[in-house]
């Protein structure tokens, strides 16, 4: 396919051009966010070492629904819409760190800023969400 053909079919379909330049930059920008970011990324067996080692809290951000299906045993749960209203919960928890965990590890990252706007400096991002969690054979509560 030549470059002259890429334009053709671009300026006959827009949204569809509009569409694939939005996902791309979606992707790129939380790919950027979570290797640049203030937010560290563990894996689930670097996630119960430091459950295990330094008594971390995991914090489900999964709405409702998705926290009903299956979560983390002893998980906090505050739903991503809610957290910056409910933030002063987890203030208890300041010394200790965070795994902030979803799906897939893509929504935790959201979390991350915003615990970070209020000073949490021990704020992690569970790779890859309850769906690495779960390919691990780690326990989840329904």
């Amino acid at each position: 396919m030549n470059f002259a053909r890429i334009l053709e079919f671009s300026g006959n379909h827009p949204v569809l051009m509009l569409a694939f330049v939005g996902t791309l930059a979606l992707l790129l920008f939380l790919e950027l966010g979570r290797h640049f970011g203030r937010m560290k990324s563990v894996g689930p067996v670097k996630a119960i070492q430091l459950n295990n080692r330094e008594d971390a809290v995991f914090l489900d951000i999964r709405d409702d629904g998705e926290y009903r299906n299956g979560h983390i045993p002893n998980t906090l749960h505050i739903p991503l819409k809610q957290l910056a209203d409910r933030v002063s919960e987890l203030d208890k928890y300041r010394d200790r760190p965070i795994i902030a965990c979803c799906r897939s590890g893509n929504r935790s990252s959201a979390a991350g800023s915003i615990l970070a706007k209020q000073g949490f400096e021990r704020v992690y991002n569970l790779d890859g969400g309850i769906n690495a969690w779960q390919s691990a054979n780690l326990p989840v509560n329904k």
